[in-house]
């Protein structure tokens, strides 16, 4: 018989995993303005890292501060009717019992297929959207094992986590275009010693990869995140197959291409499953294999 996954082991498993994902980025980031330092001057290495944390911040925050307002307009959603969406509304007025969180303002999306999404920079500014595909295809059961998914999202403050990797990530192309753009700048007494020619080389390569790798650990990130929300939700609801049943339900379902241009290829990564459909490899995916999803909620 297969051993049996804690939720708490997997929720505990996949926040560290973020974590050090996480530190990653910030390594990368530290390391772009070591070089610089080095092709410039040492005592220019805190003033790129101010710049460049100060110009993503700027960039990021309208985002983030408005993060709930500007998905939900993105994909035309309106607010659910407590009458028409009664079931919808209990479901998530159950999982906010379950997660100890404020009820959320819940949306419902006009699109025949199953998704959700959750956004908000924090509970009590959370709002939980579902399509209507969704309502019409999953029972009671499944339905609750979404909502609880996204319950999962706000109570572990993936927004705000995420939002975080996006910083970096800007502070790092910001540091990035700096370290390219310091070689014009840069002292020629340095290209004259091989010492001086290895450190340009290597700032080449490293301004040239380095917001790639980053944008690949922040996908990464992504889907340990979605493997939290998972495990998360299936503490709240007690009832992982739920879920998971949902999970089969999206795999399996054929969603005419026309459909798909309801949804924002920003905001694809909020949902509980790409709305694209899109077959990248696992590196590029900002979801995990729902297979796969499927084998751990089954396996709690």
């Amino acid at each position: 018989m297969p051993e049996r996954l804690s939720f708490e082991d997997q929720i505990s498993k996949n926040k560290m995993k973020s974590t050090l994902l996480l530190g990653i980025i910030i390594i990368i980031f530290i390391a772009i303005g070591y070089l610089i330092a080095n092709i410039l001057d040492p005592s220019l290495f805190f003033i790129v890292m101010i710049l460049s944390i100060i110009i993503s911040l700027l960039y990021t925050w309208f985002g983030y501060y408005y993060s709930d307002k500007i998905a939900l307009t993105s994909v035309g959603a309106k607010p659910a009717n407590p009458l028409q969406h009664r079931t919808l509304m209990h479901s998530v007025e159950n999982m906010s019992l379950a997660s100890g969180l404020s009820m959320p303002r819940v949306y419902v999306m006009d699109s025949v297929e199953i998704n959700a999404f959750a956004s908000g920079r924090n509970p009590k500014n959370a709002v939980i959207c579902v399509t209507s595909g969704a309502l019409q295809k999953l029972n009671k059961q499944e339905l609750e094992g979404v909502i609880a998914h996204e319950m999962a999202h706000i109570a572990n403050f993936d927004i705000r986590f995420m939002t975080l990797a996006t910083v970096l990530i800007g502070m790092i192309s910001i540091a990035a275009e700096m370290l390219l753009r310091s070689f014009w700048f840069a002292n020629t007494d340095n290209r004259d010693n091989r010492a001086g020619i290895i450190i340009i080389i290597v700032s080449i390569v490293v301004a040239i990869l380095a917001p790639i790798f980053a944008q690949l650990v922040a996908f990464a990130i992504s889907r340990r995140r979605e493997y939290t929300a998972d495990a998360t939700g299936a503490k709240f609801t007690r009832y992982p197959l739920g879920l998971a049943s949902a999970l089969r339900k999206i795999k399996g379902e054929h969603v005419p291409r026309d459909e798909m241009r309801k949804f924002n290829r920003e905001t694809a990564p909020l949902f509980i499953s790409d709305p694209f459909k899109r077959s990248f490899t696992n590196l590029f995916a900002t979801h995990p294999p729902v297979d796969e999803r499927i084998r751990r909620l089954e396996a709690m």
